[in-house]
């Protein structure tokens, strides 16, 4: 069985030394229902990873944010699909999100990221970029 190819794009936010992580809802997938992930989401076919993940930074946190340079990109295998996974240094001019697709969310600095219950994608960018 072939599984599905996902295009993922996500945000590194930086607030000084600490990062914006999110909770994913509750709902769907066991192994990343409610797990930590850094805020982003799928690449639509017509869009560029960069407008991709405004546009679901504008969906999900009603925030606007510049998207500045590639931190990394890699592919994780889940057990239902593949992801490709690239990650973007982002800023934005103000704090003023709201969470609409996401349970939490917090500022830590990397040294702290062990605390949450990363998905695993998220997990082993971290391991890039850290």
């Amino acid at each position: 069985m072939n599984k599905p190819q996902i295009k993922v794009v996500c945000a590194i936010i930086k607030d000084g030394e600490k990062v914006l992580c999110t909770q994913r809802l509750r709902k769907g997938l066991d192994y990343i229902s409610e797990h930590w992930e850094f805020p982003g989401g799928k690449v639509e076919a017509d869009e560029s990873k960069q407008e991709a993940l405004q546009r679901e930074i504008l969906e999900e946190m009603d925030w606007k944010i510049q998207v500045g340079p590639q931190l990394a990109e890699m592919e994780y295998e889940y057990p239902d699909f593949f992801i490709h996974l690239t990650a973007y240094s982002c800023t934005a001019h103000d704090k003023n999100f709201k969470l609409l697709a996401h349970i939490d969310a917090c500022w830590l600095k990397p040294d702290d990221f062990p605390q949450l219950n990363w998905a695993a994608a998220d997990a082993e960018l971290i391991k890039l970029i850290w």
